[in-house]
């Protein structure tokens, strides 16, 4: 059974700050947000997108995310959407973990195993020209991600780091291969 976050939601941290900084710059027509939690992505993203869409498995996240942003789904990262989109970003939940006890950041096996099942989903999601952005950590094998999102035909690229005193943050950014 899973146990839920302290509010319910997963409230925004430093990875979800440092992630928020980077994208705020990014313009298009759709976004998503996958496993979006407080909201703080979807509605950033709202200022430079005409279209936001945020999902999560976590009903009282989709709750306080709606607060800001509309378009809330209660899904499996992209699974229920059927419509593509020009940027994805996910703070992906990256804790390596025996079980899943707090989807918002156990990511399993090695840190790679829900976080690969998000971007495999996210990645028929994204458009011709699209990109995906997601936060990790050096605390997963992210090297196991990136080697996925190049079997999926992206170029892949760490865009940012930024040093904790536990870990390592690093935003990764694939760009769609046309």
């Amino acid at each position: 059974m899973q146990k839920e976050s302290p509010n319910s939601y997963y409230v925004p941290a430093e990875d979800s700050i440092f992630l928020a900084n980077y994208v705020e710059n990014q313009k298009g027509k759709s976004a998503l947000d996958i496993g979006t939690g407080s909201g703080i992505l979807a509605k950033i993203l709202s200022k430079n997108f005409e279209f936001v869409v945020a999902t999560d498995v976590n009903l009282l996240a989709l709750k306080k995310a709606y607060e800001t942003v509309i378009n809330c789904i209660c899904c499996n990262a992209a699974d229920a959407l059927k419509t593509s989109f020009d940027l994805i970003v996910c703070n992906l939940p990256y804790l390596p973990s025996d079980e899943l006890l707090d989807s918002a950041v156990d990511g399993l096996h090695e840190g790679t195993e829900i976080p690969s099942m998000i971007i495999k989903s996210a990645s028929s999601r994204i458009g011709k020209k699209g990109k995906m952005i997601f936060l990790t950590s050096s605390l997963a094998k992210y090297n196991i991600l990136i080697q996925l999102c190049e079997s999926l035909g992206f170029t892949v690229n760490i865009v940012a780091r930024k040093k904790l005193f536990y870990e390592e943050l690093l935003i990764v950014e694939c760009v769609r291969n046309t």
